[in-house]
């Protein structure tokens, strides 16, 4: 089968179901707005088609003039510019696509999604909203995009039930996919009797590099603690982050136990996850995140923000802890409690292992993709 995706670009939490694709005889294409400096393309090579010529004057406007000084500006790129009709237009046709997977309710996705629907090729909605969500919106904005967009849409996410939410009926809880790794039978821990941490994640202030930092500093006395920070700095906004989290290592003379790395290619990343006991993500406002999944599929045992848009991913307990989204004192708690017991971060590290086998794998996501192409082929879904 041909299959399309339409993305603002090919990220890391796609290439394993890239690779599943492609390994199973599947004719992938993949079309991004934009290509990141950190991106695998052993398998797929996106074509990077970028924006009109109308829709980049505007840009270098809005990015360079208007919010030079706003790191979070390009989320209105990926939520408004749109593409080149004509070329994209001889990129779908020309692929003939038997199943097209479309990025969020952007402009963009809508153009593809108006191409694909002429020519009847069966569309589903990828985005990281909750499966189980409120009611949608319902005045003339929101009518108008829900209108423009495919009508089944797929989530990472699951959500929380409770009062006032719901799943539509054209909702599928689709998780990240990931590859076992590296068996709890296979690997070392605690090398040197220290506890090895990883955190991995832009170097962004969202995701609270120096309050983990803090914590390990505040444990240093009761555990032999190594903290791993890897993650991107490539604009000059995660740059500038990167070196205050730096800083607070030189500080508060930290050298000897905590480590800062920047813009570690994913091939060079099994290193990481390997010299790892336990893997931390402390960050908020996360959509979604595939990294605590690379780290259970090393055996690693994780813990991770209760706002975390897939900390479902972590069962409480068994497969690491959560934490109460940035409360400092509460990620002690948990990083403290997890440390206390070496035997545990074991178990908890083999049942991680043991869950991407069985729930989060490359078969579980193609067979629910295939039955929502069949069910917008039999119910007309367009």
């Amino acid at each position: 089968m041909r299959f399309l995706y339409v993305a603002p670009r090919y990220h890391t939490n796609q290439m394993d179901i890239m690779k599943g694709l492609v390994e199973h005889g599947h004719e992938v294409r993949f079309i991004s707005h934009y290509a990141a400096i950190i991106e695998d393309y052993s398998y797929v090579t996106p074509i990077v088609l970028g924006y009109s010529p109308l829709y980049r004057a505007f840009d270098f406007l809005y990015m360079k003039v208007i919010h030079r000084k706003d790191p979070t500006a390009v989320v209105f790129k990926i939520q408004h510019g749109f593409p080149p009709m004509g070329k994209l237009r001889r990129l779908i046709c020309d692929f003939a696509p038997d199943v097209v997977i479309l990025r969020e309710r952007s402009l963009y996705s809508m153009a593809a999604y108006h191409i694909c629907r002429q020519k009847g090729y069966p569309c589903i909605l990828y985005n990281q909203n909750p499966l189980w969500s409120a009611p949608a919106k319902s005045d003339w904005i929101h009518r108008l995009v829900d209108r423009f967009s495919p009508k089944v849409r797929m989530t990472p996410v699951m959500g929380m039930k409770k009062a006032g939410t719901a799943i539509r009926p054209e909702d599928y809880f689709v998780p990240f996919v990931t590859q076992v790794q590296c068996a709890p039978d296979k690997r070392e821990y605690f090398r040197d009797g220290t506890i090895h941490i990883l955190c991995i994640g832009k170097y962004e202030i969202r995701k609270h590099h120096l309050m983990l930092l803090r914590v390990a500093e505040r444990l240093k006395d009761k555990y032999r603690i190594h903290l791993t920070l890897v993650g991107e700095a490539t604009n000059h906004f995660q740059k500038e982050y990167c070196e205050q989290v730096r800083q607070y290592v030189r500080e508060h003379h930290m050298e000897d136990m905590a480590v800062v790395k920047t813009n570690i290619a994913r091939r060079d990343m099994e290193k990481e996850y390997l010299a790892a006991d336990l893997y931390v993500i402390p960050s908020t406002l996360e959509m979604a995140s595939v990294s605590q999944l690379e780290a259970m599929s090393y055996a690693l045992p994780v813990i991770v923000s209760d706002t975390n848009g897939t900390a479902c991913y972590v069962e409480e307990g068994v497969t690491g802890f959560w934490f109460q989204d940035c409360d400092e004192e509460d990620l002690l708690r948990a990083v403290d409690e997890m440390l206390s017991d070496q035997a545990r971060m074991r178990k908890m590290g083999a049942a991680g292992y043991r869950a991407v086998e069985e729930k989060y794998n490359f078969e579980n996501y193609y067979d629910t993709v295939m039955r929502m192409k069949e069910r917008i082929v039999q119910e007309h879904l367009y």
